[in-house]
């Protein structure tokens, strides 16, 4: 069990509504979506409203300082049943990586790989108690795009299990590029916090409000946002 899966939800009942097109970057084609993800008729560039106006208001920060500059929206709303769905395929990506067939994975095995990938991945629960940050519309993976929309360089890909996606990784860099990868993750940070939202401890890409990892962060006594989806 993770720490902010103790904290109890106390739902307000906002709205959950689509991201415009346009004033952000938006990932498309959708990654999870390209390989299969079960979405259905649901789109993954939906937020609460809330979340959605503090978005705004970062991307406004960042842009003080970095015209023409805007956040680029990987993933926002993920339902239970396409947390599961990425969730397997992590595993099965991380299996390959090791050179193990998954069909022939001992149970010590998978449950190794499955601890690598719970570090990064939320537990695909139905439990609505006990919902994954995305599933509650309160969660966004987000990098920056610069005055030319090309996607700024962060020091590793969204989604990469591995060190490198913690958000200090490059702290104590001696190279240029990778001073350069910590700039940009700080920037990205210092935007967001100042927004209100709140960032996962192992992911550079990952900033919360309103749901429990959110108040676990910020010391809140409930989160505001359950479960969204209805599977």
């Amino acid at each position: 069990m993770k720490p902010y899966q103790t904290i109890p939800i106390q739902e307000c009942g906002e709205r959950l509504v689509p991201i415009p097109d346009g004033l952000f970057s938006l990932e498309c084609p959708h990654p999870y979506r390209e390989l299969g993800a079960p979405y259905g008729d649901r789109s993954p560039f939906c937020l609460r409203e809330s979340v959605l106006e503090r978005l705004l208001e970062a991307q406004e920060i960042l842009q003080t300082t970095h015209r023409g500059w805007r956040l680029r929206i990987f993933d926002a709303f993920r339902p239970v049943a396409v947390q599961q769905f990425m969730v397997d395929q992590a595993l099965a990506d991380l299996a390959e990586e090791r050179g193990l067939k998954l069909r022939r994975l001992s149970d010590s095995q998978q449950q190794e790989l499955l601890k690598q990938v719970y570090q990064f991945w939320a537990i695909p629960s139905h439990d609505p108690e006990d919902p994954p940050p995305h599933a509650t519309g309160g969660a966004v993976d987000l990098t920056l795009v610069n005055a030319t929309n090309q996607v700024v360089n962060m020091g590793s890909p969204i989604d990469e299990i591995s060190p490198r996606s913690h958000p200090d990784y490059f702290a104590t860099a001696a190279s240029d590029p990778e001073q350069s990868y910590h700039r940009h993750r700080q920037l990205l940070a210092q935007v967001m916090r100042q927004a209100g939202f709140a960032q996962h401890p192992q992911e550079w890409w990952h900033f919360c409000y309103g749901e429990r990892m959110w108040a676990w962060l910020t010391g809140e006594a409930a989160a505001i946002y359950g479960r969204q989806d209805a599977d």
